[in-house]
């Protein structure tokens, strides 16, 4: 049964990898055409989350803190973190944002395509219409110019 599970998964279901994007770090890539309102993210992985309080969190070692602040959302003076742990990510969370998105998340957290998605395509959502809020983002210079440059006599 599992099998035969498996397998109609990998048939109808599997849609995407993770990629280098060109956008912003890692993104959500189609492995082959994906059609117009379809969930290209189903998981068997269950999306349920636990309240932790940063002060339980305070104790963690700081690379272990900082990969929750990275990932997990934050509720005030909780995290949400996924009840099956860091180790298993859904690749949901590597969507890059698009004011001209070919995905929407719904209020139930599953995901929606616009339009058709050609195979190799990034998948993009819009951060402000699904989490309600204005985003704003900036990218670091990877090679800032130096500021004064000191000359050496030879």
């Amino acid at each position: 049964m599992l099998h035969k599970k498996i397998l109609d998964h990998l048939h109808h279901e599997l849609f995407c990898r993770l990629g280098v994007s060109s956008i912003n770090g890692v993104g959500v890539f189609a492995v082959r055409p994906i059609p117009i309102k379809v969930d290209p993210l189903v998981s068997s992985i269950e999306d349920r989350y636990l309240k932790v309080s940063v002060i339980e969190l305070a104790s963690l070692p700081a690379g272990v803190r900082k990969l929750v602040r990275t990932f997990c959302e934050n509720a005030g003076k909780n995290m949400l973190i996924p009840k099956h742990g860091l180790n298993t990510v859904c690749l949901s969370i590597y969507l890059n944002h698009s004011k001209a998105p070919n995905v929407k998340m719904m209020k139930n957290g599953s995901f929606r395509t616009l339009r058709p998605i050609n195979q190799g395509e990034e998948l993009t959502m819009d951060y402000d219409q699904s989490f309600g809020e204005k985003h704003t983002f900036w990218r670091a210079k990877l090679n800032p110019k130096p500021k004064s440059r000191i000359r050496v006599k030879r």
